[in-house]
């Protein structure tokens, strides 16, 4: 019960704004397992993706790794000043700067707890991770080659505001790289969005298939980390928000009631 009234409250954006920050503060806070660095549904290629080799250490995260690899190879990262809005415990941007070589990376993200993690795992020369609003970037205008933003969207309390900020700071010629889940309505709305905030639409592409193979592919793994170290009593919400086979999340993209598409768009010059 209490597990469907929260999933149903995700749908209103105050609660949004409201609930999602403390919830990474204290899976940040309490959950420091770096081997999860990641924490997206993943993504399985499609036929004709060229294989993407891993180190061992990166193996365990695979899936989630491809999620962000396999939109970002769409453009060229390599000498670039990249953003993560949305960056989490840090794992997706260090695969960013591990396996495509950008000049400098710069993780955000409104959770303080997961900024200081982040940078405990991951921070080094060329990335870094700060505090900050999606829909208030602290950044001057022009500041980055490319922005990416990864499953973390639907939790704003505005997008519009989100990609007014990302214009802003992209410099002419720069790329926003977006992978997100809606219903169905929501994504139109949402296409919508993208396709009237000022950037060119170079690619939209429905990946929920490649999405949902990934966390069928993930079960063992997600399930073995879930039983480690989240406490019993929260396992059955946490599983919801993990997404693992037989979840909200995973029905719904089975049934096609949830759209996960990702998208390229370009500023103009």
């Amino acid at each position: 019960m209490i597990t469907r009234l929260f999933l149903k409250l995700t749908d209103y954006p105050a609660f949004r704004r409201l609930v999602w920050k403390p919830v990474y503060e204290l899976l940040a806070k309490y959950f420091r397992s770096k081997e999860w660095s990641l924490m997206n549904y993943g993504y399985a290629p499609s036929p004709g993706e060229p294989l993407l080799t891993l180190h061992p250490q990166d193996k365990v995260n695979r899936y989630p790794i491809q999620l962000y690899y396999y939109l970002a190879v769409k453009v060229r990262l390599g000498g670039c000043d990249v953003l993560e809005v949305g960056s989490g415990r840090g794992g997706g941007a260090a695969c960013l700067k591990t396996y495509l070589d950008p000049k400098s990376i710069t993780g955000l993200d409104i959770a303080g707890n997961a900024v200081e993690l982040a940078n405990e795992y991951f921070g080094s020369a060329g990335i870094s991770f700060v505090r900050g609003s999606a829909e208030q970037l602290p950044f001057a205008d022009e500041s980055f080659d490319v922005v990416i933003n990864i499953e973390s969207s639907h939790t704003y309390g505005s997008v519009p505001q989100f990609l007014s900020e990302v214009k802003r700071v992209l410099r002419p010629g720069g790329y926003l790289l977006c992978a997100d889940i809606r219903t169905k309505s929501d994504m139109v709305l949402f296409t919508q969005q993208l396709k009237t905030c000022g950037l060119r639409m170079e690619l939209q592409e429905d990946i929920s298939d490649n999405v949902r193979r990934a966390i069928e592919l993930e079960e063992p793994i997600k399930q073995q980390r879930i039983t480690e170290h989240i406490p019993k009593s929260l396992q059955p919400i946490f599983k919801q928000f993990a997404g693992v086979k037989g979840s909200k999340a995973h029905l719904q993209l089975a049934s096609g009631e949830l759209r996960y598409f990702r998208f390229v768009l370009q500023k103009p010059l």
